[in-house]
């Protein structure tokens, strides 16, 4: 499995509600995207930087994500160039489904 993080500084801070209302807003768009486990949206206590932290089952996968198309839609969105860094995730405990998940 491979976690990402996605980040953009945006031009001006946002409250936690107008946080919400936005992710809330592109969230349809990351339903059934092949090989994405899991995605939370993230937003730094300051308002000024917000991302995603997502659970791949691949690189392949994530990667296929990131496109130009993508970036260009970050870059519309909220007004910045997101970077994504990639981490080998080799177990994972998911309290939800009381599973401890790993990598084979």
């Amino acid at each position: 499995m491979i976690t990402t993080i996605t980040k953009f500084k945006l031009p001006k801070p946002i409250t936690p509600e107008e946080a919400q209302s936005i992710f809330l807003s592109t969230a349809p768009k990351y339903q059934d995207v092949p090989g994405l486990f899991r995605k939370c949206y993230i937003l730094s206590e300051d308002g000024e930087t917000v991302g995603g932290i997502y659970l791949w089952n691949s690189r392949a996968e994530a990667e296929a994500m990131y496109t130009d198309s993508w970036r260009d839609f970050v870059r519309e969105k909220y007004g910045s160039d997101p970077s994504v860094t990639y981490f080998d995730t080799p177990v994972v405990v998911d309290n939800l489904t009381h599973e401890i998940l790993s990598d084979e």
